[in-house]
């Protein structure tokens, strides 16, 4: 039997952005109802950042484990269990989503199962278990987030050729593996499974591997990944993959034909928009590159349809969609709310992890402006050399008057430590600003004070 309902706002996808611009929603007071077609958390706890961190703490702990022999520790007959690193990867996720289920419903969210079309302007159906249900709202915000990008090549359909999604069902170690992108995705897939011991090639259609970071960090990271056995070909295209004893994936590398036998093939060419079930033409949303366009209220060109997360495109980041959600929300509830990109952190979980915040230093040469960077070592830093972990940087960049515009740190807690100079960017804060709050001893911390001392000095602690 299909029934109708009333709600002040649906959220269409319970991603990060979906779930968390709910629970905001619902504090604000307003009546809320969530459909998702899954599992609440979307990609990223379901398919994306959280397996993955999972599965690169296990890689970690093994790596550590390798130079127990350094803190003077013997250890003897170790070994891992690739199932049970899966197993455990499955366990931390569910447990996050029966937590955010539990969130839903203490915030009396309405959660309803199900696939949402979107096809009349204040008025969604859902196709659930039990038939067809519609939903009525003053105000719909699609959080329906993006799905694996697959490049048009001859060969992606075989069996052993698989996408991001479908890696994390994977149980059983592949002898070697072919990672074709060498983004964030791709790389962090490598790195787990290179530690594993796997041999790994990255093919990368772009000169160097991660486009929009530092490109001096970058050259750094790609060296330490040769290192350790993995193999890097960019500026290469991927021509065919076919079938042979095992698979064979034809890369055009210069004017050089290569063929690499492997027995899986990872596409991890980047995530594209999912806007499956919204009637585009019908509605008359305006979209740019497959994307839903919106202003800095997260709304669309409809006055009552806002959009956020993967969705619209840009950043595709957990963060941020969670930030967009808790924007549009507001704007909903009659806040004078805006979006606001100046300051966003990304963090990327190789060995060593790398993170980024506001401009790159080869954006500033682009645009020809003066600026100023600073650089300071982990190596010479007392937290790092007592933790065995030295490899990587802290790189500043600050205006002539001295104001930071942007970082990258590559080094141990990369992810956690971009945290600060997120906050430094946000507030238009100095170098000097930085470099005289007391910073705690002996932490990884201080390599962001030396770092930030020399923008207008000299780092108190290198020679």
């Amino acid at each position: 039997m299909e029934t109708t309902r009333h709600f002040q706002v649906a959220f269409l996808g319970g991603g990060p952005g979906g779930y968390v611009g709910a629970l905001r929603a619902a504090e604000l007071g307003l009546s809320v109802v969530l459909i998702e077609s899954g599992q609440v958390g979307g990609t990223c706890l379901n398919r994306g950042c959280i397996p993955t961190k999972s599965l690169l703490r296990s890689a970690d702990l093994w790596r550590e484990i390798q130079k127990t022999e350094e803190f003077g520790i013997s250890v003897e007959h170790v070994s891992f269990d690739f199932s049970r690193v899966m197993a455990r990867k499955d366990q931390v996720v569910n447990t996050l989503v029966n937590g955010i289920a539990q969130l839903l419903k203490s915030a009396k969210v309405t959660v309803i199962e199900g696939f949402g079309e979107f096809k009349n302007a204040n008025q969604i159906e859902i196709r659930t278990s039990k038939g067809v249900e519609t939903i009525t709202a003053d105000d719909i915000v699609l959080a329906t987030g993006s799905v694996p990008a697959r490049i048009p090549i001859p060969g992606v359909d075989l069996p052993g050729v698989i996408s991001s999604d479908q890696v994390l069902q994977e149980t059983i170690l592949p002898k070697n593996l072919v990672v074709i992108g060498g983004g964030v995705i791709g790389l962090e897939f490598a790195t787990m499974y290179q530690t594993f011991g796997v041999k790994v090639t990255v093919v990368e259609m772009l000169p160097t591997l991660l486009p929009n970071v530092d490109e001096e960090i970058v050259r750094r990271l790609t060296l330490l990944l040769k290192r350790t056995g993995m193999d890097i070909i960019t500026g290469a295209s991927v021509k065919e993959i076919r079938q042979g004893e095992k698979l064979v994936v034809q890369v055009e590398h210069g004017h050089e034909i290569k063929e690499i036998s492997t027995e899986r093939v990872l596409i991890a060419t980047g995530r594209k928009p999912n806007l499956q079930g919204i009637d585009i033409e019908g509605l008359g949303l305006r979209t740019e590159r497959r994307a839903l366009v919106v202003n800095d209220q997260m709304q669309t060109n409809l006055p009552h349809v806002y959009a956020i997360g993967d969705a619209v495109g840009g950043i595709m980041l957990a963060h941020v969609a969670s930030k967009e959600g808790i924007v549009a929300a507001e704007h909903i509830a009659g806040h004078q709310v805006k979006m606001n990109y100046k300051a966003i952190p990304s963090a990327i979980f190789t060995h060593p992890e790398i993170a980024t915040v506001g401009i790159t230093e080869q954006e500033l040469k682009l645009k020809g402006l003066k600026y100023k960077v600073s650089k300071f070592p982990f190596s010479a830093n007392g937290k790092a050399m007592a933790a065995g972990d030295t490899v990587g940087l802290v790189k500043i960049i600050a205006d002539e008057q001295g104001i930071i515009m942007g970082a990258t740190i590559m080094g141990p807690q990369a992810s956690s430590l971009i945290q600060e100079l997120t906050i430094a960017v946000e507030k238009g804060l100095t170098g000097e600003d930085l470099a005289n709050i007391v910073h705690a001893h002996p932490t990884l911390t201080e390599t962001i004070m030396e770092a930030a001392h020399g923008l207008s000095a000299k780092p108190l602690h290198r020679a």
